[in-house]
């Protein structure tokens, strides 16, 4: 893509940490922002170099800890000059369709506070059409109008950057119909590796909410008949109590969204999924038994 004359006036916050692999597609991507900013984690890798080919700022960023993390420490001490915040990971890509998209949305007459945009998933080297793994997030928001919601986490060693924790924003929210892509080159091992990083991030999470009824301090409210995230915190708060939950989720990803249209690929993301809810409840149970030794 040519770099355009005019810049959308958007800053993109991109999460990273040892993305050598993902990082130029994703930045090859996104010349049509006016700035992008990684947030970076100390990589080991080429994700410095990369960054600096592409022109893009890098920022480092030590966890202490708690609240906050990466993405909202970012919001709160990354100085941003634009009008308009996009975040991204390095496993996505935007392709024209959706920056034409974005660029019609910020430059409407009464534009909303904030945006949702679904991440497309693919997986081994395909879009996933079926199976409803694809989801919607708060990603595009007017600069100051929303922050991450903060929940339970006062772990040290813990996740430096967000997992599952949504955005809350301050005024309305609208939708971008054109989808992003969400796919990462790294591989099934390193794919398979992180997911079990985060299912000891989950099983902490739950078990707390599971004690006091809550998720935190400020978080995404749970309702049937709200957007994408209210949603989909609704279903999980009823879910997490029942039994064999990994195989409803199994049946509710393989069967009722039909990822068996997706052939081997359809069915080893549904195991995957399967296999990362069974570590949840494992870990959580394990958690259960520290406690009352």
């Amino acid at each position: 893509m040519a770099e355009p004359v005019n810049k959308l006036p958007v800053t993109i916050l991109l999460a990273v940490k040892n993305e050598a692999v993902n990082l130029p597609k994703c930045l090859s991507a996104l010349q049509p922002a006016e700035r992008v900013v990684l947030l970076d984690s100390h990589s080991e890798d080429e994700t410095a170099a990369i960054a600096k080919q592409f022109g893009a700022e890098l920022v480092q960023f030590d966890y202490a800890g708690g609240y906050p993390k990466k993405r909202q420490w970012a919001l709160e001490n990354v100085r941003v000059d634009t009008p308009w915040i996009l975040l991204l990971d390095a496993d996505e890509v935007i392709p024209a369709a959706l920056w034409e998209e974005i660029a019609q949305t910020i430059n409407a007459a009464e534009p909303s506070d904030a945006y949702m945009i679904t991440k497309g998933f693919h997986f081994l080297g395909k879009p996933m059409r079926h199976g409803g793994f694809s989801h919607s997030a708060v990603l595009l928001f007017k600069t100051g109008k929303a922050h991450f919601e903060r929940i339970f986490d006062d772990d040290l060693g813990s996740l430096d950057m967000e997992v599952h924790e949504r955005v809350l924003v301050n005024g309305r929210v609208g939708v971008i119909k054109t989808p992003l892509i969400h796919e990462d080159f790294k591989g099934l091992e390193a794919y398979i590796a992180r997911h079990n990083k985060y299912s000891s991030w989950e099983a902490q999470l739950r078990k707390r909410y599971l004690d006091t009824g809550t998720y935190g301090q400020e978080t995404i409210a749970p309702r049937l008949l709200g957007n994408s995230q209210e949603r989909r915190r609704a279903l999980k708060s009823l879910i997490i109590r029942l039994p064999f939950e990994h195989w409803l989720w199994f049946g509710y990803h393989y069967v009722f969204r039909m990822a068996f249209l997706e052939g081997r690929r359809g069915l080893i993301a549904c195991q995957i999924r399967a296999s990362y809810i069974a570590q949840v409840r494992a870990k959580i149970f394990e958690l259960g038994l520290r406690d009352s030794a």
